[in-house]
């Protein structure tokens, strides 16, 4: 039940894979991008290893790319994926899909301002790593308040590092330095609104 002081396991993911090509650094964050055959492979592998484990509720996040992740895990599991749309990625706005020299080449000072204030800088149309901070850790608690025993959560490599972030104490300036590789697995550990990281940027 909520409030059981005994210790529970979270298991954070990141999704597979997803289907885009990857000669160019892109802003991917809301645009919705199934996963490739590599990424569903992923899935799979991810499903074999978590098998087994005592998991009491599947989430993620609404984009195909967490759903269809957590769905493949979810089967072996014997659990329905209940789909979140607070736990999407960050919202890149207008520079969603884009890459990074294409921006660095259209809006030279947008481009500039931004890498000087990573965390409160607000693309046009989207949001910042700060407001998306507000909106992963309200997603992530009240899931957690709501249920009972071990969760999995598939999420995004933003919206995860944003979260073990504040896990770990660390400043937010230093987010990128927290590997999310596609299909990872990080083991958050507590009770009580205490956590633990266990596990960090795990592969399969």
């Amino acid at each position: 039940m909520p409030g059981d002081k005994r210790e529970r396991l979270i298991y954070l993911l990141r999704h597979g894979k997803i289907a885009i090509e990857q000669n160019e650094r892109r802003y991917i964050g809301q645009i919705d991008i199934p996963l490739s055959d590599e990424g569903v492979c992923q899935a799979y592998r991810l499903q074999e290893k978590l098998a087994g484990k005592d998991i009491a509720a599947v989430f993620c996040s609404d984009l195909t790319r967490s759903v269809h992740t957590a769905r493949i895990i979810a089967a072996k599991l014997e659990l329905q994926v209940q789909s979140r749309r607070e736990l999407r990625e960050i919202s890149m706005g207008e520079w969603e899909g884009k890459s990074f020299r294409e921006i660095a080449q259209a809006y030279p000072e947008e481009y500039a301002r931004r890498g000087n204030n990573i965390i409160n800088y607000r693309i046009p149309g989207a949001e910042s790593f700060a407001e998306c901070k507000s909106r992963i850790l309200a997603a992530f608690t009240d899931i957690v308040k709501a249920t009972a025993g071990n969760l999995l959560i598939v999420g995004h490599a933003g919206t995860n590092r944003l979260l073990l972030c504040h896990i770990l104490g660390m400043p937010l300036e230093n987010l990128f330095r927290i590997s999310q590789d596609y299909g990872c697995v990080n083991i958050l550990a507590g009770n009580s609104g205490q956590y633990r990281v266990k596990l960090l940027n795990g592969l399969s």
